[in-house]
């Protein structure tokens, strides 16, 4: 992924979709008045997106920008289409903290009065330079799902009850297949070391227990698209030839050619290797299906390097 390398072009294709939204402010949307017991809501990626779907049911229409899988979010370039949709909305739900930083661009240059935004990164208490995947980490997912209900209930709060019951059904039903597993891997491999392309798996190796020894600015580097340290790669590559760790997890989305090497010298070494995606995979999964998928891959990988 040629991150750096397109960021000058990227700048110029931001640009562009700005002019054009802000045409679209010059024509007037005065307010976003919720309308008829629907709340329209725009989530610039599907993860979050599939959340307030579920939590919104049949009382929000949710748009996700970002549905495809064969999309790496970091280096999306928004459309003017994107701008019209955003100006539209009810309610927008963006990851934040540097994370999708045209989401706020849009909205800046269309504002719209009565609309609601939520930005996880702030809402969480994280600034820019913080990991931000954060619907790999457990707890934020469930902290995400209640802002979202409280959110819904304060724009639509004729419906604040039906909100709560479609909060508390994802949570419990929704997500149980979900936390069992995480569960049953805390339980059967606390302690695994295993190894990491990227700091998407960052939160969620400690919520299952595992050991994640992979050098942290190794990861931090391949997910912001700059070159790791020669001693963090070293260290990485000592970890896999001496056989340190159990399971190597990467990115699907995102293959370089250093995560692409390392990825094949664990495959020579007989460790088992496991993709996870940063959006939905396949794009018709609900949040938990996905996440669940993944999980069961996991804990199959794990069973195989550990005998357990």
């Amino acid at each position: 992924m040629l991150r750096p390398v397109l960021w000058a072009l990227r700048r110029l294709l931001i640009g562009s979709v700005l002019f054009l939204a802000l045409g679209l402010a010059a024509c007037g949307i005065p307010s976003s008045s919720v309308q008829n017991g629907m709340v329209n809501v725009v989530a610039a990626e599907n993860f979050w997106g599939s959340i307030a779907a579920q939590v919104g049911g049949d009382h929000a229409h949710v748009t996700s920008i970002i549905v495809n899988p064969n999309t790496d979010p970091h280096d999306y370039e928004s459309t003017p289409a994107d701008a019209r949709t955003m100006a539209g909305a009810n309610y927008v739900i963006f990851n934040g903290v540097g994370y999708d930083p045209w989401v706020q661009q849009l909205l800046d240059a269309n504002p719209v009065n009565g609309r609601s935004v939520l930005e996880i990164g702030k809402f969480l208490g994280k600034q820019e330079g913080d990991n931000p995947h954060f619907w790999y980490n457990p707890d934020y997912v469930t902290q995400v799902a209640n802002k979202i209900t409280a959110d819904l209930k304060q724009l639509d709060a004729a419906d604040a009850a039906y909100f709560d019951q479609q909060d508390q059904q994802f949570l419990t039903t929704g997500l149980q297949t979900y936390h069992d597993l995480i569960n049953t891997i805390r339980q059967k491999y606390q302690g695994t070391p295993v190894g990491a392309t990227e700091s998407i798996f960052a939160y969620l190796a400690p919520a299952l227990g595992l050991n994640l020894i992979t050098p942290p600015d190794f990861m931090k580097a391949i997910s912001e698209g700059t070159e790791p340290t020669a001693e963090d790669k070293a260290t990485f590559d000592h970890q896999i030839t001496q056989k340190l760790i159990k399971v190597f997890v990467y990115n699907a989305q995102n293959a370089t050619p250093d995560t692409d090497a390392l990825k094949a010298k664990a495959q020579q070494e007989g460790i088992p290797t496991v993709a996870i995606t940063e959006t939905l995979d396949p794009a018709n999964d609900t949040f938990e299906q996905w996440q669940s998928a993944q999980l069961q891959a996991l804990e199959q990988a794990l069973a195989q390097a550990t005998g357990k």
